[in-house]
């Protein structure tokens, strides 16, 4: 017994207690009818409206439209406001509602027909019940639905870790590297990733080991690069990866249909031995610049999930020290003004998306069971070579409402950028065509000031 508390003064507090939570409940259940009254009413009303003009079932699917739109931001307003602060939910769960409510409402009637319910419990009986589950069902879902809407909004508010600013491509030229070193030199990047058969190499770790001293902290990841640039193997051991000019000649289209051979395949096995050499080689050459041990491990153009090439990095990497790779599992970020996904759609940055979610799902599960530990969270696929204005702001939001990680296997979230200066240099010559038209464009200047924006409003230069 806790000192100076009687037992009657604890059967107080504990009644105090379940007073407060049902009095809790019973308001959360008020405001929750209230609103779907509310949106009962708008529901009837627009269809009244709209019957006059159209035929009842296209007048239907849009009265319930606008009353999901009511229990869309009544229930974020009042309903669930302790969890949202009253701010509206994202627009991902207006479209779910919506979506799972017309599909059970038209499965209920086929799946409970009143034929078969009137034969086992008489005809009046099975119109009652038909009429309790058409409108219980809905109810309970929509209270689920919300539910678990307010649960998101409520994590996403929540403070959680700071999330990784990490720039590729250091090395792919000059403009690349002054960016990327400047931001790091100013403490506005967390790391960069180091393409160790880029032009621009050598220069690029000159300076990264001068600032080394200043800034101990800054991550320096292997950008392992397989499709374009010349390669670390002698051109010889690896034949079916290069063209007449030593350049890597297969796409990431390519080496995603070697995927798709059989093990056993003469081709694969081939190129699976030439791979294994060429990742070798990159490792070497990657420890003998940097002095390296152990290996953070990406990929340009994100090649290292291809599942190819993730399966020959896990069969080397016990041997070669291979302690963490990127995940590329990236969460859709909320509050982006539609403009923004038309944009994401109409440069295949959702398709990109796509196919990157499937792959990490897949490599994630086997990193895991061999102990490689990757970041926990990721931003920088869907908005790729864009990543200034509302997605940057949006990508960088969602990272820092994620938890801090608890696992060992575990590291803080990274967004990924791509800065540059103007180019000023033909990388095509180079053997790096492919990256030439992203390299030149102005969005890698654009990058650079979002990213110096971002660091100067949220404070958090380290």
């Amino acid at each position: 017994m806790l000192p100076g508390l009687s037992a009657s003064g604890r059967y107080g507090c504990d009644r105090g207690v379940q007073t407060m939570a049902f009095r809790s409940i019973s308001t959360r259940l008020s405001l929750y009818g209230m609103v779907g009254i509310v949106a009962a009413a708008v529901h009837y009303g627009v269809l009244i409206a709209l019957r006059w003009a159209m035929p009842i079932w296209l007048a239907n699917p849009l009265a319930f439209l606008a009353a999901s739109l009511t229990g869309y931001l009544g229930h974020a307003r009042f309903t669930f406001r302790p969890e949202t602060g009253g701010a509206r939910f994202a627009r991902r769960w207006l479209v779910v509602q919506y979506a799972i409510n017309l599909t059970v409402c038209g499965l209920l009637p086929l799946a409970l027909p009143a034929a078969t319910l009137a034969t086992l419990i008489g005809t009046n009986a099975s119109t009652a019940v038909l009429d309790t589950i058409f409108v219980f069902t809905p109810t309970v879902l929509n209270a689920l639905i919300w539910s678990r809407a307010a649960r998101f909004t409520q994590r996403r508010r929540s403070h959680g870790q700071r999330p990784r600013l990490h720039a590729d491509d250091l090395g792919l030229s000059q403009a690349t590297n002054e960016a990327i070193l400047g931001l790091i030199e100013a403490g506005q990047l967390d790391g960069a990733s180091l393409l160790v058969n880029g032009p621009e190499t050598r220069s690029a770790l000159e300076r990264w080991h001068q600032l080394a001293t200043l800034k101990p902290n800054q991550q320096l990841c292997l950008h392992l690069c397989l499709t374009e640039g010349p390669s670390s193997a002698p051109c010889d051991a690896v034949p079916d990866l290069v063209n007449n000019h030593g350049h890597f000649n297969l796409s990431f289209g390519q080496w995603l249909l070697l995927s798709l051979l059989p093990r056993r395949h003469r081709r694969r096995r081939r190129v699976t031995t030439q791979l294994r050499l060429e990742i070798s080689a990159q490792i070497q050459r990657f420890r003998q610049l940097c002095g390296s041990d152990a290996i953070a491990l990406d990929g340009h153009q994100h090649i290292h999930l291809v599942p190819l090439i993730h399966d020959t990095l896990l069969s080397l990497a016990a041997e070669q020290r291979i302690t963490w790779m990127r995940s590329t599992a990236e969460p859709l970020p909320t509050g982006l003004p539609l403009r923004c996904w038309w944009d994401a759609i109409r440069g295949a940055g959702l398709l990109k998306w796509s196919v990157l979610q499937l792959l990490s799902a897949k490599a994630s599960r086997r990193q895991r069971r061999q102990g490689i530990a990757s970041n926990s969270g990721f931003a920088g696929v869907l908005f790729t070579g864009q990543m200034s204005g509302a997605p940057l702001q949006a990508c960088w939001q969602e990272l820092c409402s994620r938890k801090l990680p608890d696992d060992r296997l575990q590291t803080p979230a990274q967004l990924l950028v791509h800065p540059g200066a103007p180019l000023d240099c033909d990388l095509n010559v180079a053997g790096f065509a492919v990256s030439a038209p992203f390299a030149s464009s102005p969005w890698r200047q654009r990058e650079w000031r979002a990213i110096q924006q971002l660091m100067q409003t949220t404070g958090t230069a380290n």
